[in-house]
């Protein structure tokens, strides 16, 4: 039987970093050490990702082309501005960040879009920054890493938190969506993973960082004061789809002081999509598909931390319908960003 045509991709958690910070890391192997343990990853592991972070043309754009990705869209690597204590610092930082990124795609404008990295230390500024990159450099959301660092290690600002409803406000007016990537627990949480560091990052603790953010966001119900709001979850959603029931259930029968309007469910089909980002698993998808439906996902690589040609050949051979997978390689992600390149 004849093989199908390789089907053209657009990716949209692939992430980067500015050539002077990975410069900056590379030469310091305490700063290597401490920027790995941050990211729960070993340096022998990370050296390498952090030379591919920088780089944007040859080596990344021939990798796309061997996979069949048309198009991605960059995002300032974890944990980015959200790291930043000083408002000031990281309204700086967000800044120039987004104006690199902006010249980035510039060169290749057919090749690459961007996410707005944000300063959610202020609310206001990060609006007034988002709708900079929106209108006037032409970036297709934000991407945000997890909750805000404050000066207190043990206390983040999450985005359900009210200070952050005219981010949120702003994010309606552009119809544009936010992307929540992770990052690794408050201090305090850390302690869970004590003599277990394998544990603390992407193996495991990113996701159940992230997918309990996403659920303070719904159960603080965001979603019903900004009922239009538009939320990416990637690594096929941190194993919420796959939770929906039981979450659902003992939250029924235990629901404190919330009042969210609508069901578990019923916010994944209005508010919230995934990406395949970093877990090319067949029962993955397949319980994705049936949880959420296949309008709400899209493929993704989280290149350089997953490689390009392993995530492309899944997706084309995965055990799904040629209807779907015409959705999750590039539909779904044309019709949210309205991407018409390529």
């Amino acid at each position: 039987m004849q093989e199908p045509q390789q089907l053209g991709k657009i990716a949209v958690e692939e992430a980067y970093q500015h050539p002077n910070d990975s410069k900056r890391i590379l030469s310091d192997e305490t700063e290597l050490a401490r920027v790995s343990d941050g990211g729960g990853v070993m340096p022998s592991y990370y050296r390498p990702i952090q030379s591919l972070l920088a780089e944007f043309d040859e080596i990344r754009l021939t990798r796309m082309d061997a996979a069949g990705i048309d198009h991605a869209i960059l995002s300032l690597t974890a944990p980015g501005i959200q790291a930043i204590v000083d408002s000031a610092d990281a309204e700086k930082k967000a800044r120039s960040e987004n104006d690199f990124l902006a010249e980035v795609v510039r060169r290749h404008p057919s090749r690459y879009s961007g996410f707005a990295a944000v300063p959610l230390q202020n609310a206001g500024a990060a609006a007034q920054e988002l709708e900079r990159a929106v209108v006037d450099l032409g970036f297709k959301g934000a991407m945000v890493n997890g909750y805000t660092s404050t000066q207190h290690p043990e206390r983040g600002i999450y985005l359900d938190e009210a200070a952050n409803d005219r981010f949120w406000e702003k994010l309606c007016e552009l119809d544009v969506p936010l992307y929540l990537h992770p990052r690794s627990a408050l201090s305090g949480g850390l302690r869970l993973y004590e003599g277990h560091p394998e544990l603390k990052g992407a193996t495991w603790g990113f996701g159940a960082e992230t997918a309990t953010h996403v659920l303070r966001i719904i159960f603080s119900g965001v979603f019903d004061r900004f009922p239009d709001a538009k939320l990416i979850v990637g690594h096929m959603g941190e194993a919420l789809p796959a939770l929906l029931w039981r979450t659902q259930n003992m939250f029924d029968l235990n629901p404190f002081d919330k009042r969210p309007q609508k069901t578990l469910e019923e916010y994944f089909a209005d508010n919230i999509w995934i990406t395949t980002s970093g877990s090319f698993s067949d029962s993955s998808l397949t319980n994705a598909i049936l949880a959420i439906g296949s309008d709400r996902i899209m493929f993704s690589v989280d290149y350089p931390y997953s490689e390009n040609q392993p995530a492309a050949n899944w997706i084309e051979h995965a055990p799904i319908s040629v209807s779907d997978r015409r959705k999750f390689c590039s539909g779904n992600a044309r019709r949210l960003f309205r991407i018409t390149v390529a």
